[in-house]
């Protein structure tokens, strides 16, 4: 078996000292010749309830209806598979960005957008995600919904418990969430309906299609 050790301070103990990664054979430019688009990652950032996961879909359904395509890394999917064994410490919440960074980082490698909906609550963490995907690729979106309305609405009912003392460290009530200081973007989704954030996702995703995108008019809200 593969010897495995820790190599420096700022390695897991598990990290091997063996690693060469394969020249590839295909890259990033023949993907995008195939694909017609640049590969990004749209991160959305915000409280719990805020809207993150809606838009996420809605907006991965407009870019395929474009011809672009794209795919949603949802926090709550990730928890039942990859992050599973993830908790809600402060550490196990910046392992679940950084896992998250990774896959979708290997979704861009192959010219896929990837739109990840995370409440990923720290700049630090957000931060190490934009060091693993490149900030050529990172486009960080604050879903920047206020705490009174998402905890108004409560779809899974998080609040509630949370109110009752029964979940810990939840973010924005028990756990500091941090907003973004220049995000690409700041959608509000008790001003804006979720088809219109996601018209102002496409106009800002536009200059990433190389294929004329005819049926690509964005209606965005006045103001």
């Amino acid at each position: 078996m593969e010897e495995r050790t820790a190599i420096d301070d700022d390695k897991p103990a598990y990290a091997s000292r063996h690693i060469t990664p394969h020249p590839r054979n295909v890259h990033a430019a023949r993907r995008r010749e195939l694909l017609g688009q640049r590969p990004s990652t749209v991160w959305l950032t915000g409280l719990s309830g805020a809207g993150k996961s809606t838009i996420a879909f809605a907006l991965e359904s407009r870019l395929l209806e474009l011809g672009q395509l794209a795919t949603v890394l949802d926090g709550d999917g990730l928890r039942q598979g990859i992050n599973a064994d993830l908790g809600f410490s402060g550490s196990d919440r910046e392992e679940n960005v950084r896992r998250t960074a990774e896959i979708a980082a290997l979704f861009n490698d192959a010219g896929i957008i990837a739109i990840v909906a995370l409440i990923s609550p720290t700049r630090a963490g957000r931060e190490v995600a934009r060091g693993i995907v490149g900030a050529d690729r990172f486009l960080e979106v604050h879903v920047s919904t206020e705490l009174a309305i998402c905890e108004r609405r409560d779809p899974k009912g998080l609040y509630q418990k949370v109110r009752a003392g029964l979940i810990a460290n939840f973010t924005g009530i028990s756990a500091d969430y941090e907003s973004p200081v220049a995000p690409a973007l700041s959608l509000d989704t008790a001003e804006a309906s979720a088809e219109d954030c996601v018209a102002r996702l496409v106009e800002m995703l536009l200059p990433q299609f190389d294929r004329g995108v005819e049926n690509a008019e964005v209606s965005l809200p006045a103001g």
